[in-house]
C-alpha cells in the first residue's frame, strides 16, 4: 500500500527547489522499493520552511523543513515514510506546530491540506457546501447572510461586501458581471496567489455564489499577469468545475447558470484600482473612470458589476455553509471575521498568518514573525500596501483593525506586513513612495501625475541640504494638494507613507543623502 507523501508546488516553493524535491524523492523511493504517491499540495504559507515535506501516518501528517534535494537519503533513512521524527529537519505533527496552531484558519482552512485540482478532495473537506446552501436560497436571502457576517472589501478600500451585492441585485438590467480583482501587486503580499494556487474552486466557488445573489451570469478573474502559475491552476479548475457541474448552464441541475474566465492583468499597478481594471477588462488603457456612476451602476460595458478582491469572495463560501453569524462571530467592532496577514521584508519567519480582528503588530512581527532576520532591533513597520502609513514602534500595540487604524492615519489595506529593521533610511522610503507613485500613475489627474513628480524632486532638494525647512513646507502642502486633489487612492494615499515618516522619523530627513540619490 502507497505512503502518501505531500510536496507543495505553490510558486514560492517551486522557486525553493520543490520540483527537485519531489523527482528525488520518487527515484530515492523507488532504488528503495517503497510504495509511495506523492500529492502535490499547496503551501501552507509558513515559507521559512519551504518546501516543506508532509507524510500521512495513522496518526496523522509529519512534516519535515526546509527540505533540499540533499536531504531525502537522511530523511528516508531516518524513517521519514514511517513518520520518525528524529531527523534534525522534522517539525513533528502538522497541526502541533505552533506557527499554524495559534491560528484562526477560516478561508485558509484548506490550503497545504489538499491537491488544489481535486473536486473530490475539496468536497471531501466541505468545499461546494456553501454553492449548495446558496441554490435553495432566494437572491436577497444570500445577499442577507453576506450583510449579517459583515464582511467587508479585503482589497483594501473594506466597504461592505453586502451593500455592494445589493446594489447590483437591486439594479435592473439584462446582464450582470462578477469580476474579481487579483491584481495583487501591494509589496509584500501573497494571499491572493495562495488562494488561488493552493485552493482555486474556493474562489470559483465564491464567485458563482455571488452570481447566484445578484442575478449575474458571467464572471471574470482579472488575474495579475506575473502569476503564471496561479493562471495554468485557474484554467484548469474552471474546466474541471464545468464537467463537474459546479459551473456552465445549469449549475448541479438548477437551472441557473454561471460561467466563469481568467483574464490577464496589463502589468500596471493601477489596474488594481476598481475601475481602471473594469477599463482594462474591455481591452481599454487602465485609466481610472469618474464616480459617479459608482461600478454597482454602471460598470463592465456600462453594465451592473459587482467587483471584489479575491479574499472578499473566498470567504464567502464559509459563510453560506455556516450562517453568516458564525462568520461575525470572529473579529472586534465593525471589523468582523479574520483577516489574511502576509509578513515579509525584514522578517525571520516571514509567510501567512490568518487572525481575527484584533490582535496587534508587536504580537505578529515578534511572536509569529520572530523578529528581525538580520537580528537587528524593529524600527519600522508598513502595513497595508506602498500606500499606507510607516508605524514607529508606539503604534505597534494597536489592536488591528479598520477604524483603529484609521484613527492614527493607517491603513490595514490588503494585509501586507512589510518589517524594517533600525538600519533603514526613512527619508529614503519617504522618496520610494513618491517614486512608485510617479511610476505607476495612470496620468489622468495633475495631482497625482504632477504632484508624484515634485514630490520626489523635493524630497531629493530636502535630503541634500538645499533651503531644507522651506522645502520640508512646501513636501507638506504638496502632500495635502495630492491627498485632497487626487481623483483616485493612488495620488490620494502616496502622501500617507511621506506624512508619517516626517511626523515619526524626522530625524532621518535632517541627514544628508546617501547613494545613488545624494
Amino acid at each position: 500500500m502507497s505512503i502518501r507523501v505531500f510536496v507543495p508546488r505553490d510558486t514560492t516553493a517551486l522557486s525553493l527547489g520543490a520540483d527537485t524535491v519531489a523527482r528525488r524523492l520518487e527515484r530515492e523511493a523507488a532504488a528503495r522499493h517503497e510504495g509511495i504517491d506523492i500529492v502535490r499540495n499547496g503551501s501552507r504559507g509558513l515559507f521559512w520552511l519551504e518546501p516543506m515535506v508532509e507524510v500521512e501516518t495513522p496518526k496523522g501528517r509529519v512534516a519535515y523543513g526546509p527540505v533540499t534535494p540533499a536531504d531525502v537519503p537522511s530523511l528516508l533513512d531516518s524513517g521519514l515514510l514511517e513518520g520518525c521524527v528524529s531527523h534534525p529537519l522534522a517539525l513533528g505533527p502538522v497541526d502541533d506546530i505552533d506557527y499554524l496552531a495559534r491560528q484562526q484558519r477560516l478561508t485558509f482552512a484548506r490550503i497545504g491540506v489538499t491537491d488544489p485540482l481535486s473536486i473530490d478532495d475539496y468536497r471531501d473537506h466541505r468545499g461546494f457546501a456553501g454553492l449548495e446552501a446558496a441554490l435553495s436560497l432566494s437572491p436577497q436571502a444570500i445577499v442577507d447572510e453576506v450583510k449579517a457576517s459583515g464582511l467587508r472589501g479585503r482589497g483594501g478600500a473594506a466597504f461592505p461586501t453586502g451593500i455592494k451585492w445589493q446594489t447590483v441585485l437591486d439594479a435592473p438590467s439584462d446582464q450582470k458581471y462578477i469580476v474579481c480583482n487579483a491584481d495583487e501587486g501591494d509589496s509584500g503580499t501573497f494571499a491572493d496567489r495562495l488562494a488561488m494556487e493552493c485552493d482555486p474552486y474556493m474562489l470559483i466557488e465564491g464567485m458563482t455564489i455571488a452570481g447566484l445573489a445578484v442575478g449575474a451570469t458571467q464572471g471574470y478573474i482579472y488575474l495579475r499577469s506575473e502569476y503564471p502559475l496561479a493562471k495554468e491552476i485557474l484554467d484548469e479548475a474552471i474546466e474541471r468545475a464545468e464537467v463537474a457541474g459546479y459551473l456552465g448552464d445549469n449549475i448541479r441541475e438548477s437551472g441557473r447558470a454561471f460561467h466563469l474566465e481568467v483574464r490577464l492583468g496589463a502589468g500596471a499597478y493601477i489596474c488594481g484600482e476598481e475601475t481602471s481594471l473594469l477599463e482594462s477588462l474591455e481591452g481599454k488603457r487602465g485609466l481610472v473612470r469618474f464616480k459617479p456612476p459608482l461600478p454597482a451602476i454602471e460598470g463592465l460595458f456600462g453594465r451592473p458589476t459587482v467587483v471584489n478582491n479575491v479574499l472578499s469572495l473566498a470567504a464567502v463560501p464559509l459563510i453560506l455553509a455556516e450562517g453568516g453569524q458564525a462568520y461575525a462571530d470572529y473579529g472586534m467592532g465593525r471589523s468582523r471575521g479574520t483577516l489574511a496577514l502576509q509578513l515579509a521584508g525584514n522578517v525571520k519567519r516571514g509567510g501567512l498568518i490568518e487572525l481575527a480582528f484584533g490582535t496587534t503588530l508587536r504580537t505578529l512581527m515578534e511572536e509569529f514573525g520572530g523578529g528581525t532576520l538580520s537580528g537587528r532591533p524593529l524600527r519600522a513597520v508598513q502595513v497595508g500596501g506602498p500606500l499606507c502609513a510607516y508605524l514607529p514602534e508606539s503604534q505597534w500595540d494597536m489592536p488591528l483593525d479598520y477604524e483603529t487604524f484609521a484613527e492614527v492615519g493607517a491603513g490595514v489595506g490588503h494585509g501586507g506586513v512589510v518589517m524594517f529593521d533600525d538600519s533603514v533610511d526613512m527619508a529614503e522610503q519617504a522618496r520610494f513612495s513618491m517614486e512608485f507613485c510617479k511610476e505607476e500613475s495612470c496620468g489622468k489627474c495633475t495631482p497625482c501625475r504632477i504632484g508624484s513628480t515634485r514630490g520626489v524632486e523635493v524630497i531629493d532638494r530636502i535630503r541634500k541640504g538645499e533651503n531644507r525647512d522651506a522645502n520640508l513646507a512646501l513636501l507638506g502642502d504638496l502632500c495635502e494638494t495630492m491627498v485632497d486633489g487626487s481623483l483616485c487612492a493612488m495620488g490620494g494615499m502616496t502622501p500617507f507613507p511621506v506624512q508619517s515618516a516626517l511626523k515619526h522619523f524626522s530625524e532621518d530627513f535632517q541627514r544628508p543623502a546617501s547613494g545613488e540619490h545624494s
